[in-house]
């Protein structure tokens, strides 16, 4: 196999165009109408040429360097019959800690007028939860008057680029193939270690007396999309992990954490051109980092001369490697293809009398430090949560759900760093074969479980948490309910 060694520059566009087509032939009657189905899939780099405040911190971290690329990755469908558009979309994976509120309203801005055949509403993006990525919110930190790229900037510039890379992937779609597969990865671990006095802590230590268990489920299923030309010749992958990428999680350089080696390894085995996108899946609770056992990882990974990157990313593209080699089995040119867009309303996480209390004592000790602007924001909110919701004026949280069916495979969206149990609850409720459930298409914060909620710590304490339990619950029973409907459909 030919080996092409990948090192894309930050400012280069770099394109993959991919499509598949099936029959149009007359349906039975009462079935949706078959349409030819065509792909393109662009990548863009997203890296900041200056200095820039780092996300996903409590204390501000600005960069001096580049680790590796970030990058958006936009993959564009439309089905046909005969010259009518019957359903479309654009999903674009981005190498940032969450999509805040707006970003998405700015590319959509950026693409209307450039694509009138497309319906800007049938877009979405989603992150991979890199901690070492831009700010892309102001006010979180106080920040240097020069030498530093504002976030508004950096949006402003990044949000620019991510339509090229939509516009690039729409313009350039053409026919092609389709195929899914399932592997497996041991990626995702959970966090959050429980304690004898029923509390939680995520991160906390197992070797202690103290040391009852693991909170919460793993999903080690790697399911992956694949997307040929008519030659045969692989364009693109979408792969979904139900794991944040926070192996890094620190420092001041700038990169993408685990998709790069991952992005690399598949380039060097399928083509420098290979689009990969990465999908976050539910994984609110989840670190690719080992809570015990440690120091066997460890051992095995100096044995195999891998970095702790390296080491995560090998175990992805094993898994994508597994679910490949069967998938090229089963690759289709004639699918179902129907993309749902709903607005859904979740209840709010009610703030209780201790909880105001507590974070009123909290944010009072960082009112007057401007460095401590992220702490006392964190605890503020509550205090205006509280009082919004003791008069009234609080309302729930809107949410723009996106569900697609793609042949057997159904992808649902949220905006939340949503706990693996609720993504477990629905796949196993889902009729599709594979359900891909991407997480923070959005900023909504963590969505934890009763029992996390129950146990505390940090991800399920009312400070992180907009949503909780009841909305989650919520946000399941919507999603199956539009996977039936376009099973059904």
């Amino acid at each position: 196999m030919k080996t092409v060694f990948h090192a894309p520059a930050r400012l280069l566009v770099v394109l993959s165009l991919a499509g598949w087509a099936f029959a149009a032939d007359a349906p039975p009657a009462g079935k949706q109408p078959a349409g030819a189905l065509w792909i393109g899939a662009a990548t863009v780099d997203i890296t900041p040429d200056k200095p820039v405040p780092l996300d996903g911190h409590r204390n501000l971290r600005v960069s001096n360097k580049v680790e590796s690329p970030i990058t958006a990755t936009a993959l564009a469908l439309e089905a046909r019959h005969g010259d009518k558009a019957l359903d479309q979309a654009v999903i674009v994976s981005c190498d940032l800690v969450a999509i805040r509120r707006g970003i998405l309203e700015k590319v959509r801005e950026k693409v209307k007028p450039r694509l009138p055949d497309f319906d800007p509403a049938k877009l979405f993006l989603c992150a991979t939860h890199t901690h070492n990525a831009p700010v892309t919110v102001e006010g979180r930190y106080a920040l240097p008057e020069s030498g530093v790229m504002k976030p508004a900037q950096y949006v402003d510039w990044m949000t620019a680029r991510v339509a090229e890379a939509i516009v690039a992937s729409w313009q350039k779609r053409r026919p092609g193939k389709v195929g899914w597969g399932q592997g497996q990865a041991v990626v995702a671990q959970n966090r959050r270690a429980v304690y004898a006095d029923g509390t939680a802590e995520m991160y906390g230590p197992t070797n202690t007396e103290r040391f009852r268990g693991i909170e919460g489920y793993e999903d080690h299923n790697l399911d992956v999309l694949f997307f040929w030309d008519e030659q045969d010749r692989l364009l693109a992958t979408a792969i979904n992990v139900p794991c944040p990428a926070q192996e890094a999680e620190g420092g001041l350089a700038i990169h993408a954490d685990f998709w790069h080696p991952v992005r690399r390894a598949l380039r060097q085995r399928h083509g420098n051109d290979l689009c990969v996108l990465a999908w976050t899946g539910a994984g609110g609770d989840q670190t690719s980092r080992p809570m015990y056992g440690r120091a066997a990882e460890e051992r095995m990974r100096k044995l195999r001369g891998l970095t702790r990157l390296d080491e995560v990313a090998r175990r992805i593209v094993r898994g994508w490697e597994e679910a490949y080699d069967a998938a090229r089995h089963d690759v289709r040119r004639e699918v179902a293809f129907c993309h749902r867009v709903e607005p859904i309303e979740l209840p709010l996480r009610k703030v209780t009398e201790a909880e105001v209390a507590e974070a009123r004592k909290e944010a009072a000790k960082y009112a007057g430090d401007p460095a401590q602007r992220w702490n006392y924001r964190w605890h503020q909110e509550v205090v205006e949560r509280y009082e919004a919701q003791k008069t009234g004026a609080e309302g729930p949280y809107s949410m723009e759900l996106h569900v697609l069916r793609l042949g057997d495979v159904a992808i649902a969206t949220n905006d939340f760093e949503l706990y693996t149990d609720y993504g477990v609850r629905i796949k196993a409720r889902s009729p599709a074969v594979q359900t891909f459930v991407i997480q923070l298409a959005g900023s909504g914060g963590y969505l934890p479980t009763e029992r996390a909620v129950r146990a505390g710590g940090y991800g399920a304490v009312i400070q992180s948490s907009r949503v909780g339990p009841e909305g989650g619950q919520v946000l399941v029973n919507r999603t199956v309910q539009a996977i039936d409907e376009l099973w059904r459909k």
